[in-house]
């Protein structure tokens, strides 16, 4: 069993004296680890880290069985990533969202928005953002996707600045006004209509938002607790927002 495919670098333990078992997101192979022999050398320290593009090639007996990999690298952007608190957590809080997801399974749009979002980690407003956006994709592929498009009470596609707690659906500001303390809001940048980035009151309102929903249907049921990076990463991007907005 043998095949070679892009990847991204979520994880690494130590195995045995020598080797590491590394854990990738793949382009089209899902989440997959393998075991690298001489993992732990100096030459390959500097590949087997978080947030590096690689290519790897992975053999096994039988496909079940763990296998091997063998990796070359692409991009190291690992160094980058240490320089700033929301690239430290979010590359982390990327990879715990990721493991909530069947190893092995293909989720190909998750690979490319993965691409996007390291690139873009030190940046809070567009790291915070795409990170929101990202829950949102992994939601919808365990199967607790949210409908953002349309009022569930009424279809209107406009004025939509609410979500029911209850159905995971927009709702719009007439339909919804009378239960305003029972909805979440929907923040005005993952609107279908929005006209303006994510600020500081909105991606809080988006991070809230996402982990209702995450808690309600994947963390509770399976007895999980929130990544402590995913805390991490919302405090440092909303932090250093917040410090933006002030300056200006």
């Amino acid at each position: 069993m043998q095949w070679s495919d892009q990847a991204i670098i979520l994880g690494i333990r130590r195995h045995g004296e020598s080797s590491a078992i590394v854990e990738v997101m793949s382009a089209t192979h899902g989440r997959h680890l393998g075991m690298v022999r001489s993992g732990r050398s100096r030459s390959m320290q500097p590949v087997l880290q978080p947030g590096n593009s690689v290519e790897v090639t992975w053999r096994a007996r039988l496909d079940e069985h763990m296998g091997e990999f063998r990796i070359e690298p692409v991009e190291l952007r690992a160094a980058r990533l240490m320089e700033t608190a929301t690239s430290v957590y979010g590359i982390q809080a990327l990879g715990a969202l990721l493991r909530l997801l069947p190893e092995r399974d293909p989720h190909p749009h998750l690979y490319e928005a993965l691409t996007v979002i390291v690139d873009h980690l030190a940046d809070p407003a567009d790291a915070g953002e795409l990170f929101v956006r990202f829950e949102l994709a992994v939601l919808n592929d365990l199967g607790f996707g949210l409908d953002l498009t349309e009022c569930v009470a009424t279809g209107a596609r406009t004025e939509l600045v609410y979500v029911s707690p209850k159905s995971g659906r927009a709702v719009c500001r007439e339909a919804g006004e009378r239960y305003a303390d029972r909805m979440l809001a929907l923040p005005d940048f993952l609107s279908a209509e929005a006209r303006r980035a994510a600020d500081h009151d909105s991606l809080a309102a988006a991070f809230r938002l996402t982990a209702f929903f995450l808690h309600r249907h994947v963390y509770e049921p399976r007895g999980l607790d929130v990544s402590s990076a995913r805390d991490g990463f919302v405090h440092a991007a909303l932090k250093a927002l917040k410090a933006q907005s002030s300056a200006a």
